[in-house]
């Protein structure tokens, strides 16, 4: 892929081949001719409606339209700030503070939410057929933002990634260039379009002339749904969190006998375990399996390796990859605990600008390096051995669960706002393949709450208070009950302690 417009190169697929699938959502296709007659149509409604340049929110699941508004979005100008459908009106209350958006796109209904000032833009709006008169001059390049993701925050608000036209280049063309894809790829697209793993389906899909295969978060959420879809999709490239392919070893037919064209697995979002890449060799023999690694803030991922026999042989804890190209990954060893890890620092043409209307956190998070590229500290320890890296873990309580990133702060945050809440502490439970296994709640209570409730009544309203306030995927899964939380030399509470006790019991 040559560095050029992203917009322009699917459009121009869309014009040679208009009749090629671009989109295949539970058996109902769409076309590349079609993606982009309904983006025109899109972009057009935009360009009337919102203000030049400024950020668009946009509600949704995974549909065929979704992906339309997005490319509507970048042609007329604006980043998308996608908000998942399964979110509650508190989510777009924040992310709309965050991002500063004017409008809403409700491509699925919306739930009850104060929207004054706000323009509600729906898809019944969007005329039939665009009336051609797009300029293209007007789509998103260079250093414009072409999306923004929000993600969790310590303080209750979440931080708005902004990724620019060339940030998605830097991106897609190692992504197409390093990793052997067969031509024309069928994507697996199942993460969550807030999610930005699913950008490692979607960009490299529509910019091969490839397809998109969705598995939509309402099948993927329920195992009946699921396993009986899972067959039915005809796939090439697997893009998932390692977690996700495990719940799919559930399903027997989930070998290459039943989905024969399967040649690559990508894995982003969270550690891949050991026992995890054995297992899918067995069941995917000549299979290609690659790890990879990158924060939401340098654009999906920044490093990749393919696990072959003879890694999986090397490695008990598998390495994250060599890094790609473009891009240099530093040791920052004076936030190491042995001489040879550290923090990792990432430079390159992939790191993020800053975080939108928040220069405090930018601050802290990204600065130009000696050579004056834009650079970012991750928060992560890891080490180098030779040209390979790998990942120890998280320097403060940021954890990856399920593909999903948490500030294990932001969850403490609002626990600590319940009423019936003395401390708490979200704590995650590890396996001994150092993956997260379960998100627990350590909880003290306020005095004489104890007697008034079973544990079962609290714990629900635990629960439903966290419900308002924090995606589903932030909930703990378990909650304990002590008298007292440890308490640090300076009066607060020892997450770190807590933490170590949880994983000893």
């Amino acid at each position: 892929m040559e560095k050029k417009n992203i917009i322009k190169a699917i459009d121009q697929i869309a014009a040679q081949e208009p009749g090629r699938l671009a989109y295949d959502y539970l058996g109902k296709t769409n076309t590349y001719g079609e993606l982009k007659q309904r983006s025109d149509a899109w972009a057009e409604l935009l360009l009337e409606k919102v203000p030049a340049k400024a950020p668009v929110m946009i509600w949704g699941g995974q549909t065929f339209d979704m992906l339309a508004c997005f490319l509507g979005c970048v042609k007329s100008g604006h980043c998308y700030v996608p908000i998942a459908n399964y979110s509650n009106a508190e989510r777009i209350a924040l992310v709309r503070e965050v991002s500063g958006s004017p409008a809403i796109i409700a491509i699925d209904e919306l739930p009850e939410a104060d929207l004054t000032d706000l323009t509600v833009i729906k898809p019944e709006e969007v005329p039939a057929s665009p009336k051609g008169q797009l300029d293209d001059s007007q789509f998103v390049s260079g250093d414009e933002n072409f999306y923004i993701i929000c993600t969790s925050g310590t303080t209750g608000k979440p931080k708005g990634v902004q990724i620019s036209h060339d940030n998605l280049v830097s991106f897609v063309k190692w992504e197409l260039a390093d990793f052997n894809l067969p031509d024309h790829p069928r994507f697996l697209a199942q993460a969550p379009y807030s999610f930005d793993l699913s950008v490692m389906s979607i960009y490299p899909a529509l910019l091969s002339g490839g397809e998109l295969v969705v598995l939509p978060h309402e099948v993927t959420e329920n195992f009946g749904a699921l396993f009986k879809a899972l067959p039915e999709t005809q796939i090439d490239v697997w893009v998932s969190t390692p977690s996700f392919a495990q719940m799919c070893f559930l399903d027997r037919t989930f070998d290459a006998a039943h989905h024969p064209g399967l040649s690559h697995f990508l894995f982003c979002g969270e550690e891949l375990p050991h026992k995890e890449v054995e297992m899918l060799k067995q069941r995917f023999p000549d299979s290609h399996v690659f790890n990879t690694y990158g924060p939401t803030e340098t654009t999906v991922a920044v490093t990749q390796i393919e696990i072959t026999d003879e890694v999986l042989a090397k490695y008990d804890r598998l390495p994250i990859g060599r890094v790609k190209e473009d891009t240099r990954i530093t040791i920052d060893k004076s936030k190491g605990d042995d001489g040879e890890s550290g923090e990792m620092i990432i430079s390159g043409p992939s790191v993020s600008k800053a975080y939108i209307n928040n220069p405090e956190k930018t601050e802290e998070a990204f600065f130009k390096n000696e050579a004056g590229v834009q650079s970012y500290r991750t928060g992560d320890v890891g080490y180098f051995d030779g040209d390979v890296l790998f990942y120890k873990g998280r320097i403060g309580f940021q954890i990856k669960f399920n593909g999903y990133r948490i500030e294990l702060e932001e969850i403490n945050f609002y626990m600590n706002q319940l009423p019936i809440v003395r401390h708490a502490v979200a704590a995650p439970i590890y396996k001994k393949d150092h993956t997260i296994k379960q998100l627990v709640a350590v909880i003290e209570l306020n005095s004489g709450v104890a007697r008034k409730y079973t544990e079962g009544a609290l714990t629900k309203m635990i629960r439903e208070g966290l419900e308002k306030d924090v995606m589903p995927y932030m909930i703990p899964q378990r909650y304990i009950y002590q008298d007292a939380l440890p308490i640090s030399q300076n009066g607060k509470v020892d997450i770190k302690a807590v933490i170590k006790e949880v994983n000893r019991a």
